[in-house]
Order: structure tokens, then C-alpha cells, then sequence
């Protein structure tokens, strides 16, 4: 090794030099291999109190599909949050961390009566129907329960639809609360979702409009509503120095909204979970082989597409790359560890040259993608979790 690679590999030892982020990734690659992912329990905090100091009148119910980590769901529970659960197995987790089943929205349009009756058994009685089918499978296994209809709203401006399988038209919504009670069930109000990572705020106004007019119609139809959930969807920037994203200015005129709209005394929540979660997770991964292939540096890391890196087909998301090593910059294309081309993370990252050790690590991923890694494609584990 040439004298002038042995300095470039030298870890740089000025705590001044390096940002909090890399002190803590360089003192945890002491005690963990890599790929390891560090969710840090101050911004699971910091961003569960934005919420609520941005959105004072709404109740946050994370949505547990964004990351089951249980030491996640533990730090939620004691900071009093809801939860948003989609089976009964995301239900029994949560529940065995501490969650009250009082606590808990079952928010799957579509359930399965096995789950259905975990749900009464365990006493969470609130959950979303967009469908009259739906409605006669409750009623036969779990009359009383409390309901939601999911309407169809515009998804403009949200990274990924979620309108395309669920909800139902906003005219069918007052028919089939009037069919809830009549089949023995307890209307309580209306959900809806404007789409993941939505940056549109346009898209809750609208939404929130359309609902005030469904309550309005529902009480005048004898059948007066109590509770609104605006779903989630609240996005947060995924690069240092991303523009066109505002969760305060979106949540200012959401609040605004729902103050004009509503009777002071409907409750309102929401199921936000990339906003909760995605900030607090730093995936920290590292050079296994390099070539210089296409006229550009070729680095393959030690994790990929079917690991934590999965939130980049599933999600359709974005990530920056940002390495501990300094130096001039260059083109560069980076690919995950796995024997499939598809594996490739980016063919267009302007990074320093690197070296089979050095470290590669991305920011804003603690949502969507350990959770959706594969449990061992070619052999290659998902990351390993850290809470700090």
C-alpha cells in the first residue's frame, strides 16, 4: 500500500472536522458490523413532539407498517402516541409492548375474520371499512364495533398512491354509515389518506372539504359523527438540502382547516409514520468491492435493494450518500452486494473515491426499509438495528 493511500485511509481524528452524525457512526463501528442502522430515540421524541406542537387537536396514531422495531413502538408508548395497525400481528405487538387497546386503530379496510375476532377478544374496537362487504363480515364478528369509512380522495402530489385499492366514493359514504347501524355497529366517523409522502397540501384541504360535507350530511340525517382521521402521508426531506417540503407551513393550514370546518368537539387523529420514524434512522454500510466500469468508480456495499435499501422500489424513494472518507468528488455508481443487477442503488452519486472498508451512510431511512428487507436474499442479512 502506497504511503499516499495509507494517509487517505487514516480516520480523520479532528472532532471539529466531523459532524455529530459521523462521531456517533464511527464510535458504533467499534461494537457492530456493518450493515447496522442506528434509530436514535432524541428525534423519534423531537418528531412526535413537532407533531403535536405543529397539530395541537390532532392525536397522532403511528402507523407500525413504517418500522415494528419493538424499541421503537416502546418509546411511542411512553410518549402517550396511538397506533395504526393493519393485522392482528401487528396488533399483539403492540399491545404486548404496553399500547392500550383504547389506544389502537385497526386500519385495514379489508380484514380477515381470524383478525377480526383477535380484535374483539383483545378489545380493540375501532377500525376503517370502505365497502358493504366488509360491513356484514363486522357485524357477524364483532357487532358493537366502532367504525370509520375510508372515502377516496385526490392523491395529487404524494410519491406513492394509495387510493388506487382502498376507499370508498365520498357519496357512498353516508349510505354505508347509515348501513353500519342498522347491521348493529357504532359510526363514529370518517378516515381518509391523501397518499405517502405527500407534498401537496391542496390534497388535505381538499379532503378535509369533502368530509365536512359528509358530516354535515350525516347530521342532518340524524347520525351526527365524532371523529375525522386525515391519515398520513406528512413528508420529510430525505437530502440536506431537499426544497418544496414544509411540514409547518402544511400543518398551519391544515389546522386552520379543520378549526373552520368542524365542531369543536370532533376528535381528530392522524396514522403518520414516515414522518415519525424516518428522520431518526442513519443505515451505515461499507465498501466490499470497487472497479471502474462505464467510463465511472463502481462501489458494492454490504447491503442493497433487498435489504434496507428495499424502501427504494416499495416506497419509490430517494436517498443521499454520504461517505466518512473527505476528498474530491466524483461520478460514481453504487450497487448493493446481491448477485442481480437489479441491485443498484445509484448510477449518479457524486462521492470521494473509495476503498474496500470505507463506510457509506444514508440519513432519513428509518422508515420503509428494514421493515421490507428480505430476511436473507443470496445470503445477505438485512442490517442489523441499534437503538440509541
Amino acid at each position: 500500500m502506497s504511503a499516499q493511500l495509507a494517509t487517505l485511509q487514516k480516520p480523520l481524528k479532528s472532532k471539529s472536522e466531523l459532524s455529530g452524525i459521523e462521531n456517533l457512526i464511527r464510535a458504533m463501528l467499534k461494537k457492530h458490523r456493518t450493515p447496522f442502522m442506528l434509530i436514535k430515540r432524541c428525534v423519534l421524541e423531537k418528531q412526535y413532539r413537532r407533531f403535536r406542537k405543529c397539530l395541537p387537536d390532532v392525536t397522532p396514531y403511528y402507523a407500525v407498517k413504517a418500522n415494528a422495531h419493538p424499541g421503537i413502538i416502546k418509546t411511542f408508548v411512553e410518549l402517550g402516541a396511538g397506533f395504526d395497525v393493519a393485522s392482528a400481528t401487528e396488533m399483539k405487538q403492540v399491545l404486548s409492548l404496553g399500547a392500550m387497546p383504547s389506544k389502537i386503530i385497526f386500519a385495514h379496510t379489508i380484514k380477515s375474520p381470524e383478525d377480526i375476532i383477535f380484535a374483539r377478544r383483545r378489545r380493540v374496537r375501532l377500525m376503517t371499512f370502505d365497502n358493504e362487504t366488509e360491513l356484514y363480515k363486522l357485524a357477524k364478528y364483532y357487532p358493537g364495533a366502532h367504525v370509520l369509512v375510508r372515502i377516496k380522495v385526490a392523491n395529487d402530489g404524494s410519491v406513492v398512491e394509495l387510493s388506487l385499492k382502498f376507499g370508498a366514493d365520498p357519496d357512498q359514504a353516508f349510505f354505508l354509515l347509515r348501513k353500519a347501524k342498522a347491521l348493529g355497529l357504532v359510526p363514529m366517523g370518517i378516515s381518509f389518506h391523501v397518499g405517502s409522502q405527500s407534498t401537496n397540501v391542496e390534497s388535505y384541504l381538499q379532503a378535509l372539504e369533502i368530509s365536512a360535507d359528509i358530516f354535515e350530511e350525516a347530521k342532518e340525517g340524524g347520525l351526527p359523527l365524532k371523529i375525522l382521521d386525515i391519515g398520513g402521508g406528512f413528508p420529510i426531506q430525505h437530502f440536506d438540502n431537499e426544497i418544496g417540503i414544509n411540514f409547518e407551513r402544511m400543518a398551519c393550514q391544515i389546522k386552520k382547516e379543520t378549526r373552520r370546518l368542524f365542531d369543536k368537539n370532533v376528535k381528530f387523529m392522524a396514522e403518520p409514520g414516515r414522518f415519525l420514524v424516518g428522520p431518526a434512522g442513519i443505515l451505515v454500510t461499507q465498501v466490499i468491492g470497487r472497479t471502474f466500469r462505464n467510463n465511472k468508480n463502481y462501489y458494492y456495499l454490504n447491503d442493497g435493494i433487498y435489504g434496507d435499501f428495499s424502501g427504494m422500489i416499495f416506497d419509490h424513494c430517494r436517498y443521499e450518500f454520504k461517505t466518512l472518507r473527505r476528498g474530491q468528488k466524483f461520478l460514481s455508481a453504487i450497487a448493493g452486494p446481491t448477485c442481480d443487477s437489479f441491485d443498484t442503488l445509484s448510477e449518479s452519486s457524486e462521492i470521494a473515491e473509495l476503498y474496500v472498508g470505507d463506510v457509506v451512510y444514508v440519513k432519513n431511512i428509518g422508515a420503509y426499509s428494514s421493515v421490507s428487507a428480505t430476511m436473507g436474499f443470496n445470503g445477505f442479512p438485512p442490517a442489523k438495528i441499534i437503538m440509541v
